[in-house]
């Protein structure tokens, strides 16, 4: 998009930040209509994934579940850009971090240990980063790759960061991370991404053989931050509840893979207990193993 396009953009975004949610969410439900029936948005990326991870489903259950998931990624696409103009208080109302969470936290900031948070793109991932920021006494950093479009990189960054979250460039992540080391921090990793099949952890995840980032195991172990998964539930349409809990107290105890198993398990659990709001429209399996010859 030119500079032009994203300032033309930019009001509207703005625009749809302002309105009350239930206008919001009217407009998610055209969205949805849009999306699903006319436009048809990576339609067949969404039920290819869903029919390869649960095979045992019927076609009926698939499709129920595919307009499900539509009808969830225009709330979140809205709830999104709504984070330019939200306030805390509608923040926190919305997204809560529970007491056993924020227990959890108190108890770390205490011992003076940092952490690493490790989560999927489930639920509302945007929000969670902010409420986090409220509510508990580390300072939160999250991983993001920069978008290609510099104006629109920049608003994300700002809505990112309006609560106090910082954020690490993915290439930055080691270097930021030893240089903020004396920091008591909580750094946060989504790792459901798509490494390179070459350099990457192989598991079975959803019915399907898949890649999954070292990085996040890799990091842990060699800084020994205690490893916290982090579940986004939905607990009706436009609230957020996070869960916390730990996985791994010391990493250096741990085998290699071990790690990036748990977490895996984890989510997995999560998703296979509610699909629809896990990112379905992802090209999730797009690199297939490849067996390279001793």
């Amino acid at each position: 998009m030119s500079s032009i396009g994203f300032y033309l953009t930019l009001p509207l975004l703005y625009l749809l930040s302002i309105l009350p949610f239930p206008v919001l969410y009217l407009i998610s439900d055209a969205f949805c209509f849009l999306f699903y029936n006319v436009i048809g948005y990576r339609k067949k990326v969404v039920y290819q994934n869903l029919k390869n991870s649960f095979p045992h489903k019927t076609e009926k259950e698939h499709k129920d579940l595919q307009k499900k998931f539509y009808s969830f990624l225009c709330d979140l696409f809205l709830e999104t850009f709504k984070t330019l103009t939200i306030s805390q208080s509608e923040m926190l109302k919305r997204c809560k971090v529970n007491e056993n969470a924020q227990a959890l936290f108190k108890q770390l900031h205490a011992e003076k240990k940092s952490c690493i948070l490790v989560m999927g793109h489930y639920g509302n991932w945007e929000w969670a980063g902010h409420s986090f920021s409220l509510t508990n006494p580390q300072q939160l950093y999250v991983i993001y790759h920069p978008l290609s479009n510099k104006h629109f990189d920049r608003l994300i960054y700002k809505m990112r960061a309006r609560f106090g979250t910082k954020l690490y460039a993915m290439k930055d992540t080691v270097r930021e991370m030893i240089k903020n080391k004396n920091e008591i921090s909580a750094t946060g990793f989504i790792a459901d991404q798509t490494p390179s099949p070459l350099n990457a952890y192989w598991t079975n995840f959803l019915n399907q053989e898949t890649p999954i980032f070292w990085g996040t195991e890799k990091i842990a172990y060699k800084l020994n931050f205690p490893v916290i998964y982090i579940r986004i539930a939905r607990l009706k349409r436009g609230y957020y509840e996070i869960q916390a809990e730990y996985l791994i107290k010391e990493p250096r105890l741990t085998q290699e893979g071990e790690i990036s198993e748990i977490h895996t398990r984890k989510l997995e659990s999560d998703i296979i207990a509610k699909p629809e709001f896990w990112l379905w429209s992802h090209r999730r399996w797009k690199h297939k193993r490849i067996n390279i010859p001793n």
